[in-house]
């Protein structure tokens, strides 16, 4: 069982993965194999075909950010409550997608987790976001 201190760090460092594309702490993040479940279809990915997908996210969507309204942690699983929010490159307009995401930790890392996202420009009625994933501080 993980600790509500180890969940925190870990998505601590998550965060930074997605905000920053500080790649190099993927290793420490997901475990070699990481099964996926969403969008209609469930795979296995291999943890650097994963940090690959991640950094052509961000070359696709550079400002991307995912804002984080509520958040649990409960032994080895987590759930978040978020939207990503983006601009699209070639119009220039603004983008969201809120969604919905559970985890399964094992060993202290990401080595499940079930996605479910709602359509292209849908947000959450809160419009305050947590200031940190981990955080329970708002921020306008």
């Amino acid at each position: 069982m993980t600790d509500n201190a180890e969940l925190t760090a870990l998505f601590d460092r998550w965060e930074k993965v997605w905000h920053e594309g500080q790649y190099d702490l993927v290793p420490d993040c997901v475990c070699e194999h990481y099964i996926r479940h969403g969008e209609g279809r469930s795979r296995t990915v291999a943890r650097d075909a994963y940090a690959a997908e991640l950094a052509r996210i961000r070359l696709e969507r550079p400002d991307i950010r995912v804002a984080v309204y509520d958040h649990a942690f409960q032994g080895d699983s987590a759930w978040f409550r978020f939207t990503f929010k983006w601009t699209d490159v070639a119009t220039g307009e603004p983008r969201n997608r809120a969604g919905i995401q559970s985890y399964r930790i094992e060993d202290g890392k990401l080595a499940e987790t079930w996605l479910s996202m709602q359509p292209l420009g849908s947000t959450w009625p809160d419009a305050v976001a947590q200031q940190r994933w981990t955080s329970r501080v708002m921020v306008a």
